[in-house]
C-alpha cells in the first residue's frame, strides 16, 4: 500500500501543534488510552477510516495506533481536510490519503487506497467506505470484523443496506448513542455551524431571520444558538412532531416557499437533496446567505442556482456570490459543503472527545465480539461509561439513590 498521499509532508510541525492543543482538552479519550494501553486490544488489527481530517480526529487516530492498530485514513470531505494535520499524522506513522480541495476522483482513489490496507475494522463518516467495499471490494468482506458510523446520513445508508439484505458485516451506529446525539449533534453542531458561518461572512446574526431547514438534533442545536445570538428563527420541517416541537421552542414554522421570501440566512440540516432549489432561489431576498450542515453537498441545488445566474464570483474566502438576471445576489458559503468544517474547525474539542471515545470503544468492542451482519446500537454500558467519564473529568459527582429509593422505584404498592 502507498505510504501516503498528502499535500506537503514538510508542514507537519504546525499540525503537531494543533494536535497537542486538542489532546489537552480530550480527557475521556486520554482516560481510555490509559485504560487500554497495557492490554493493546487492537494489536495486529488494521483499521481503515474515512473521517474529517483535522486535529481532533488526529487524536483518535493516534490513540488507535497507540493501542496496537495499523491505521490508514482518507479524508471524508475535500474542504474539511487540514493539510498540516495530515502531515503530522504521516509523521507519526499513520497512512493518510487526502488533501484540502481534492477532486471527486481523488476522493474515490483515496478510499480505495485505504481499502488496499485490508482493514479488519472500519470507522466511517457517511458510509462511503462501507459502500465502496460492497460495490468494488467484496473480496475484503470475509476479513472485516465490522465497524462504526458516526453520522446521521451514514446510518441512514447502512440501515437501507440492512433492509435490502446487502450489509455484509456488523456496523455500530455511534450516531444514535445518547452520548453522541445529545451533545455532538446538538451542542457541537449548534456552535460550530454558527462559528463557520460567521468566520466566512463576518455578518451579524442578531436581527436577521435565520431559516433552519430540518429540526433533528443538529437543527435544534443550530436554532438554539442562532436565537442566542439574537436571530429570529424560522424552521422548515416535513415531520409533524418535529415541527410542533420547533413551535413549542419558540420558532416560527413554515414551508420552504414561505421561508424563502423572508429569510436572510438559510442553513440546511436534513440529510436530503435539493431542499433549497430553483423556485426558492427565485423568491429570495437580495443578499441572502445560504450554508449547509448536512453531510453531502446536495441539500442546496448548486446546479440549479448556477443555471439561473448570469455570473458567479468568489467574493471572499468560502463565499461565492451568484448574480441573478434581475440583479439580485445570492451567496453560498463553503460551496454548499459542511459549513462548520469547510469554513471552520468543526465541532468543539470537548464535544468530539465524547464522540471519538465512543468510536474507540466501538472498535475495541468489534474486535472482542463476534456479531452477525447488521446495524447495532452502541452497547449501553459503553454509552453510560463514556458520559460518566466525561462528568468525572470535570469533577462532577452525581447523587446516588438510597436503598429505599431504589426499592420504591421497583414497587407497585404505595
Amino acid at each position: 500500500m502507498t505510504r501516503s498521499r498528502i499535500a506537503d509532508p514538510a508542514i507537519f510541525p504546525e499540525g503537531l501543534k494543533k494536535i497537542t492543543w486538542a489532546w489537552q482538552r480530550m480527557p475521556v479519550l486520554a482516560a481510555l488510552e490509559d485504560k487500554y494501553l497495557e492490554e493493546q486490544p487492537l494489536s495486529g488489527i488494521s483499521v481503515g477510516a474515512c473521517l474529517h481530517l483535522e486535529a481532533k480526529t488526529a487524536c483518535l487516530l493516534l490513540t488507535l495506533k497507540k493501542l496496537g492498530a495499523k491505521v490508514a485514513v482518507a479524508g471524508s470531505n475535500p474542504l474539511s481536510t487540514q493539510d498540516d494535520v495530515c502531515a503530522a499524522l504521516v509523521n507519526e506513522g499513520v497512512s493518510v490519503f487526502s488533501r484540502r480541495g481534492m477532486s471527486s476522483r481523488e476522493y474515490s482513489d483515496n478510499l480505495r487506497s485505504v481499502l488496499d490496507g485490508k482493514p479488519r475494522v472500519i470507522i466511517d463518516d457517511g458510509a462511503d467506505l462501507v459502500v465502496l467495499v460492497h460495490e468494488e471490494r467484496a473480496e475484503l468482506i470475509p476479513g472485516i470484523l465490522g465497524g462504526s458510523e458516526e453520522t446521521t446520513t451514514g446510518v441512514k445508508r447502512l440501515k437501507a443496506m440492512e433492509r435490502e439484505g446487502i450489509l455484509a458485516f456488523p456496523m455500530i451506529s455511534v450516531n444514535d448513542a445518547r452520548s453522541k446525539y445529545l451533545f455532538d449533534n446538538r451542542y457541537g453542531t449548534g456552535q460550530s455551524v454558527l462559528d463557520g458561518l460567521m468566520r466566512a461572512t463576518n455578518v451579524i446574526i442578531a436581527g436577521k431571520v435565520c431559516v433552519i431547514v430540518g429540526y433533528g438534533w443538529c437543527g435544534r442545536g443550530v436554532a438554539m444558538r442562532a436565537k442566542g445570538l439574537g436571530a429570529r428563527v424560522a424552521v422548515v420541517e416535513v415531520d409533524p412532531h418535529r415541527a410542533y416541537e420547533a413551535l413549542m421552542d419558540g420558532c416560527d414554522v413554515m414551508n420552504m416557499d414561505q421561508a424563502a421570501e423572508i429569510g436572510d440566512i438559510f442553513l440546511t440540516l436534513t440529510g436530503n437533496l435539493k431542499v433549497i432549489r430553483e423556485e426558492h432561489f427565485l423568491a429570495m431576498k437580495d443578499g441572502a446567505i445560504m450554508g449547509n450542515a448536512g453531510h453531502f453537498d446536495v441539500e442546496i441545488d448548486k446546479k440549479g442556482l448556477e443555471s439561473i445566474s448570469t455570473d458567479v464570483i468568489d467574493v471572499r474566502e468560502n463565499v461565492r456570490t451568484y448574480l441573478l438576471k434581475d440583479g439580485r445576489r445570492l451567496n453560498l458559503v463553503a460551496d454548499g459543503r459542511l459549513v462548520n468544517l469547510a469554513a471552520g474547525d468543526g465541532h468543539p474539542i470537548e464535544i468530539m472527545d465524547l464522540s471519538f471515545a465512543l468510536q474507540l470503544e466501538s472498535a475495541v468492542f468489534i474486535r472482542k465480539n463476534s456479531l452477525k451482519p447488521g446495524v447495532y446500537d452502541v452497547p449501553e454500558e459503553i454509552d453510560s461509561s463514556v458520559i460518566s467519564m466525561g462528568l468525572s473529568a470535570r469533577g462532577i459527582v452525581l447523587e446516588k439513590l438510597t436503598p429505599w429509593q431504589e426499592r420504591y422505584l421497583l414497587e407497585w404498592r404505595e
